[in-house]
């Protein structure tokens, strides 16, 4: 409870929530996998929940408590609703933490749990508290999605599926669903290139990832590769690719020339030990996709893929501090910067060609809009339909994340 208390604590200090754990696995303890496990399940569960357990706090303290007391007394109140049958186990751990802490408020840690307790039915009603996202997010959310708007803000909430994809060049589909049986992992079909695994396990438990017959994709993201309409010879690019998986499965599904752009030197590393491990050759350069004067040898693409930052308001479950970091001046800002990327982008893209515009957010003003926006400006692009539909607003559901996708195509 403490160690994931820290964490908390330094999300909620501005800190994004993979730096923290990079900081505390630093620490040199006797980390098992259980213990790692343990810790981020209370602290992914704490961050998703965290509305619900500040306005506890808020209600329950005379003055908001210091950082580090305020965090621990989150993770707890999240115990107490996650393990009902173990409240006093709870109480008691958050007690002794708080002694490690600040000896003189251990008091106050076990007055404000045991009122949580006896309050239980009168759990706070506010928005927040009970959709688990910050009220502008909501409001938003209202705003773009006036039917679907609760029900992606309690997916939000939820653990996320693990999907694979199967390398074609190493493994057919049947290969890894044998292998998988063999493991005693349970799964179902997930659209043509993959499974979903009932539950999730560490990537060690995955018979054949070392090996390369299979990639960690979520079921929406692996349904760009197949809309970019490959053909070998073609050269692509893809123009913000870190980590690599979408680079990854354009290189498994057709013999092309593939350019990989990553403006993080770091986060370049991964796309190139992705590679590695599935048996792919593709180029990777650190470069910024919005300065094509840095990278751009002037021929032109045939098909250009655009997984562009945003804001991540579709994935939220799997990073849920990101909801918290976030502030709503945050989403014009990304839009400035998608303009910015598909304005030097589109010069770099062939007569003819295709380009998928991607994003792992929710907001129209990211998704829809953005797009409306780019064919006002450019009289030689067209949109291109995905499943029959003029594009593909993918909503999180017990399947997929959240994603937006649409096919522009260049008039010749």
């Amino acid at each position: 409870m403490l160690q994931a208390s820290t964490l908390v604590a330094a999300v909620l200090g501005g800190q994004a929530l993979n730096e923290a754990f990079e900081s505390l696995w630093a620490r040199p303890l006797p980390w098992t996998p259980a213990n790692r496990g343990a810790i981020q399940d209370l602290t992914y569960q704490t961050l998703r929940h965290y509305g619900r357990g500040d306005a506890w706090i808020r209600r329950l303290t005379h003055r908001p408590p210091p950082l580090p007391v305020r965090a621990l007394l989150l993770v707890a109140i999240d115990r107490l609703d996650a393990a009902a049958s173990e409240v006093h186990t709870t109480v008691d751990q958050a007690v002794g933490a708080a002694g490690v802490l600040r000896p003189a408020i251990k008091g106050m840690v076990n007055g404000v749990l045991r009122n949580v307790l006896r309050t239980a039915d009168g759990a706070p009603a506010e928005e927040e508290a009970r959709y688990g996202h910050p009220a502008w997010w909501l409001a938003r959310l209202r705003r773009d999605h006036p039917i679907d708007w609760s029900a992606i803000a309690e997916a939000g909430n939820t653990h996320p599926p693990m999907s694979l994809r199967v390398n074609r060049r190493r493994a057919s589909a049947a290969d890894v669903a044998a292998a998988l049986t063999g493991a005693g992992l349970v799964y179902r079909d997930q659209g043509p290139y993959g499974y979903t695994l009932e539950r999730p396990v560490p990537v060690q438990r995955l018979p054949g990832f070392t090996e390369g017959m299979l990639s960690i994709q979520d079921a929406g993201a692996q349904r760009a590769a197949g809309w970019l309409d490959l053909a070998a010879g073609q050269r692509v690019l893809d123009a913000c690719a870190a980590p690599g998986g979408k680079a990854a499965h354009i290189l498994e599904s057709a013999d092309v020339s593939l350019l990989a752009l990553e403006k993080d030197a770091g986060r370049s590393r991964r796309i190139a030990e992705n590679y590695r491990r599935l048996g792919l050759i593709g180029e990777i350069r650190v470069a910024d996709a919005g300065q094509p004067a840095s990278w751009w040898d002037g021929r032109p693409f045939d098909r250009i893929l655009a997984d562009v930052p945003c804001s991540a308001s579709g994935v939220v479950r799997r990073h849920p501090d990101i909801k918290w970091l976030r502030r709503e001046a945050d989403i014009r800002a990304f839009a400035a910067q998608q303009t910015r990327l598909l304005d030097a982008l589109w010069p770099t893209l062939a007569g003819g060609g295709k380009m998928l515009y991607v994003t792992c957010s929710v907001f129209r003003e990211e998704n829809q809009d953005q797009i409306c926006r780019f064919l006002e400006r450019y009289p030689d692009a067209q949109t291109l339909p995905l499943d029959g539909r003029p594009d593909c607003p993918l909503l999180p559901d017990d399947d997929h994340d959240g994603f937006y996708f649409a096919l522009l195509q260049k008039r010749p």
